[in-house]
């Protein structure tokens, strides 16, 4: 007797898992469909209506840019960072042998420490010490938030590299610095630029550290975040749907690369 599995349980999946999907890409979704109204109330425009309007003024609003700038520079600062510290704490912890998990933890803690907790302790040791916020006490929030999670997908990628891959190296007598150049690091080559953009995005869309730990030149979500409370301008929508759309291409883009390399390899 063969007994088939039900359609039901299928159904009752796949719905929950399309309403939690709704539920998280809606608004950003929706967002980006007010970008592109001609008029100024916040809603969904007719096709016809479809407009670049407001992103052309976007070239004229100096403060969203100033902020748009000092962002990138912190999220590629941050991303860089975080990457090399992430790599370092990856290769750490595949040598360790007692402390694994301690190691594991002590890279993991900052991620489950609240923002506005995070950032109210670093700008009152700052402050203590007598540094100035600027962009610098902005990266080093930003990196307590981000390195957590590149470690973790570096980490992940160190699945491709076998130990008998590195004991082979060894017989024929490659050094340590050699095994990690030519067969680590191409090997975990995806995971590395996962990380970078991983962390880029991250500390992009940062908010509540850089409250605390802007300088002068907010990044560009805390002077979003004053303008909507001055009141919500156009341009507000549409910078917010620029960045969603080049945050989606770099995703996408990233994934997609890590594919391709993985059909190579196999």
């Amino acid at each position: 007797m063969i007994v088939r599995e039900g359609t039901s349980p299928r159904i009752i999946i796949w719905t929950v898992t399309f309403i939690g999907l709704a539920m998280i890409y809606a608004p950003p979704l929706y967002l980006l469909g007010v970008s592109f109204n001609p008029s100024l109330q916040p809603g969904l425009p007719h096709f016809s209506d479809l407009t670049l309007k407001w992103y052309v003024a976007l070239g004229g609003e100096s403060a969203l840019i100033a902020a748009l700038v000092q962002s990138l520079i912190i999220a590629f600062a941050t991303a860089v960072i975080a990457t090399v510290l992430s790599l370092g704490a990856a290769l750490a912890y595949r040598e360790l042998h007692r402390g694994r998990s301690l190691w594991f933890l002590t890279m993991l803690l900052p991620m489950f420490v609240p923002g506005v907790i995070q950032g109210l302790a670093l700008s009152t040791v700052i402050s203590r010490v007598g540094v100035k916020a600027s962009a610098l006490t902005v990266i080093a929030g930003h990196l307590l938030w981000a390195t957590p999670f590149a470690f973790i997908v570096i980490l992940t990628s160190f699945a491709a590299v076998k130990r008998t891959y590195l004991m082979a190296a060894d017989d024929l007598g490659a050094s340590r610095f050699r095994q990690f150049c030519d067969i680590t690091l191409p090997l975990i080559r995806p995971g590395l630029i996962s990380a970078f953009i991983f962390s880029f995005l991250l500390s992009l869309n940062e908010f509540t550290r850089a409250f605390y730990l802007a300088g002068r030149q907010n990044t560009l979500p805390v002077v979003l975040f004053g303008k909507m409370n001055a009141g919500a301008s156009p341009t507000i929508y549409a910078m917010s749907g620029a960045i969603l759309l080049v945050s989606s291409v770099c995703v996408v883009a990233a994934a997609l690369r890590s594919l391709l390399m993985q059909r190579r390899a196999e």
